[in-house]
């Protein structure tokens, strides 16, 4: 492979949206949302790279109650805005008036689908979920065309954007899952909740057991007493079972103030039995809601480990506001887009002794969404990553056995069959990606197209 290779002028030819139906087998509950049911979204489109004709793909699950957490929306309004999302972002994209790199494309167009959404009344965080989704498989098109997987065609420059050439890209073997506790799962086989009874972990107790884990991401509530008691209970499964782990905690924007943020931090500092727990606590993510975090310093609350952004990362901007205000990092999710993540990325190799970039989840799925969001965090150096859609998903759910088994042919190692059912294959708490390294971003298999339902 070349050192570099020129950007290439793309021509967007059509772009068809889908989406499935997806069933939980767990409730999710993170902030004041539960989550059981929504649909999974998915992009075909088909580009045109000196004179040849290629297919590009990617997909993201629908979340409710984290893009627009208005409590007068129900979760079918909040999947109508992504769908909304998409749709802008298809005819801006489909508007395009000159070949340009995937880079302009998603400067010109995605931005002016931004701006368009916007306009309708979608949050920006809501509206940059079509611009991501089609960047997304715009990059995989492009990589394919060029023949070369993300972390090498992205480094060789193939995007066109100004990160890369920056950055020391990486192609790990492996990465740590990061396993979601959220506010609703059940720690002890004695807690009440949901049985599903289907042969997968139930329990934080049993998933630690199955699966080897050492990395833990935990739901708050913001509510002192109720997470006092959960974080000690906690706090005592993982020092008896997890060996040398390692947590981060999530406040999904649950706090009132920053003056309430601090208060609850000393409140955790005077419990003995979660001495063990801090200790091993790496960072706290988005604490504050979006519409305070960039508008209150934290510096001074007294939070002995990085505070990082999450919903608040709804513009490039956002990184250089809340490094101002105490902040320290940021995540990547690719939800959020891939250029952000790189810029992301490039920032946080400014000042690394200082500043981090996280890896968290939109409950990503089996298949496309959950490879492509995985390879993107470790190729930036994310050495653990939240992974939940295995956990509250039972395999590829509802897709066909055909698609499943395809997938799981073609990535083995990242998937497995136990019982025949394939299913993200977790090992010693880790997650191989050797398989991951094909031309494209992250898949050499591909959704039965005619098993989804059209987003027209």
């Amino acid at each position: 492979m070349p050192a570099s290779t020129p950007a290439m002028p793309v021509r967007l030819r059509s772009i068809t949206l889908y989406q499935r139906h997806v069933t939980l087998r767990l409730p999710f509950r993170f902030g004041a949302a539960t989550v059981t049911q929504c649909p999974q979204a998915f992009v075909r489109l088909e580009l045109e790279v000196n004179g040849r004709t290629w297919e590009g793909m990617a997909a993201e699950l629908m979340v409710p109650k984290w893009f627009d957490k208005s409590p007068s929306l129900t979760h079918e309004q909040n999947f109508e805005q992504l769908r909304e999302a998409l749709r802008t972002a298809r005819a801006a994209y489909l508007e395009a008036g000159m070949p340009m790199t995937p880079f302009a494309l998603s400067q010109t167009q995605g931005e002016a689908a931004i701006d368009v959404a916007v306009a309708k009344g979608l949050p920006r965080l809501a509206a940059q979920f079509g611009p991501a989704l089609l960047d997304k498989a715009v990059a995989d098109a492009v990589l394919r065309a060029a023949e070369l997987d993300w972390t090498r065609g992205v480094a060789a420059g193939v995007l066109g954007d100004p990160w890369s050439a920056q950055l020391q890209l990486r192609a790990p073997g492996h990465v740590w899952l990061r396993h979601t506790v959220g506010l609703a799962d059940r720690i002890l086989a004695g807690d009440t909740g949901a049985s599903p009874g289907d042969g997968l972990p139930e329990t934080l107790e049993d998933a630690i057991a199955t699966y080897g884990l050492r990395y833990f991401k935990i739901k708050l509530s913001g509510q002192l007493d109720a997470d006092l008691e959960r974080l000690q209970r906690i706090a005592g499964l993982l020092q008896r079972t997890a060996g040398e782990y390692r947590a981060t905690l999530d406040g999904n924007e649950t706090f009132a103030s920053a003056e309430a943020l601090g208060a609850f931090w000393r409140a955790l500092h005077a419990q003995a039995p979660l001495q063990d727990l801090l200790a091993h606590t790496l960072l706290l993510e988005q604490p504050l809601p979006r519409h305070l975090a960039l508008a209150e310093p934290i510096a001074g609350l007294g939070i002995d480990v990085p505070v990082i952004l999450d919903e608040s990362d709804d513009q490039a901007g956002v990184l250089a506001q809340g490094i101002a205000l105490g902040y320290r990092g940021i995540s990547s999710k690719a939800c959020k887009g891939i250029y952000r993540s790189l810029h992301s990325a490039w920032r946080v190799t400014q000042e690394p002794q200082r500043l981090l970039l996280s890896g968290e989840d939109l409950t990503c799925q089996a298949g496309l969404a959950v490879q492509q969001d995985t390879l993107l965090a470790a190729s930036l150096g994310v050495t653990h990553i939240e992974r939940n859609g295995h956990h509250y998903v039972d395999g590829f759910g509802t897709a066909p056995a055909a698609e499943s088994d395809a997938f799981a042919q073609a990535h083995a190692g990242f998937y497995h069959a136990p019982q025949g059912r394939p299913r993200l294959r977790v090992h010693s708490g880790q997650l191989q990606l050797a398989t991951l390294y094909v031309p494209g971003f992250a898949t050499a298999a591909a959704p039965l197209w005619d098993s989804l339902d059209l987003i027209h």
